[in-house]
């Protein structure tokens, strides 16, 4: 593998309440950022580490201006909308790119989808609520099967007009998102996708599951349970300095969880449509 690994840039949750799941965040600990709206139909919440985020987006009002998918074309709020018709939950996965156009070249040459890169810009807001002007460019990638989950790469323009330390102090102390979990009927058929899209050779253990090592964090994709077809994001882990801690404050908020070793996990039903997982930030 000549590439070098990627990072998790950020993961799309869809809801069909922005604010309601906003709210939820806050309770479980989390800054959470004001709406942001975008000029194809979809608004979001950002909820920002120092190297990723978590973007909680929904449908907004117009819904008119969402493109459908095209040939060469991948409608993101296209993508939100059709998901959301048939479920909520982590819609999509993000890494990182320095350089999106080459990206998706590179995608199209290795079989994963051939789309145009996706340039986009925004206002944003500072912490003294401020604007400022934010920018990027996506290059799509389409695993098989997976008509429900999303993958592409983002470059940013102005990252120093995103990432900011004020957005990035959270009541629990988390600090990253460290996983992020799929499951699959067939998983040995994800390991080139993932090898590929990841930068990072896949590697498959005794039980099943295929890891992927990126900078920073990880990608896993575990057998279905179910044995249902194709491939489903379906959790994340976030780091935070104390996990017991955090599971004391999901208790003290009346958030059921799971009490596991590695700390705790609230179910699907109870996130909207995810699992989310803490862990403590020294876990290797």
């Amino acid at each position: 593998m000549s590439q070098t690994p990627r990072c998790i840039d950020h993961v799309v949750v869809a809801v069909h309440d922005l604010d309601a799941a906003g709210a939820f965040y806050q309770r479980m600990g989390f800054q959470v950022g004001a709406r942001n709206r975008h000029p194809w139909g979809t608004e979001n919440r950002v909820i920002q580490f120092g190297n990723a985020f978590i973007e909680l987006i929904t449908v907004g009002p117009d819904a008119d201006a969402i493109a459908d998918h095209a040939p060469g074309h991948f409608s993101f709020g296209g993508f939100v909308r059709d998901y959301l018709r048939e479920r909520e939950g982590l819609a999509m996965l993000v890494l990182d790119s320095g350089d999106a156009v080459a990206d998706a070249a590179r995608f199209s040459d290795m079989g994963l989808g051939s789309f145009e890169p996706f340039f986009f810009e925004r206002k944003g807001r500072r912490p003294d609520g401020g604007e400022t002007q934010v920018a990027f460019t996506l290059a799509f990638a389409v695993a098989a099967e997976a008509p429900l989950a999303g993958f592409f790469v983002c470059q940013q323009h102005f990252p120093e007009n995103f990432w900011n330390p004020a957005f990035q102090r959270h009541d629990n102390g988390a600090s990253a998102i460290a996983s992020v979990g799929m499951t699959a009927a067939s998983v040995p058929r994800y390991r080139s996708f993932f090898s590929n899209f990841g930068g990072a050779a896949a590697q498959q253990d005794a039980q099943g599951r295929l890891s992927i090592g990126l900078r920073g964090g990880r990608l896993t994709v575990d057998p279905d349970p179910c044995d249902r077809a194709g491939l489903k994001l379906c959790s994340m882990t976030i780091r935070v300095p104390d996990a017991k801690a955090q599971a004391e404050r999901l208790a003290q908020a009346g958030i059921a969880f799971d009490a596991r070793d590695a700390g705790p996990c609230i179910a699907p039903e109870t996130a909207f449509g995810l699992a989310i997982c803490f862990e403590d930030d020294d876990v290797a």
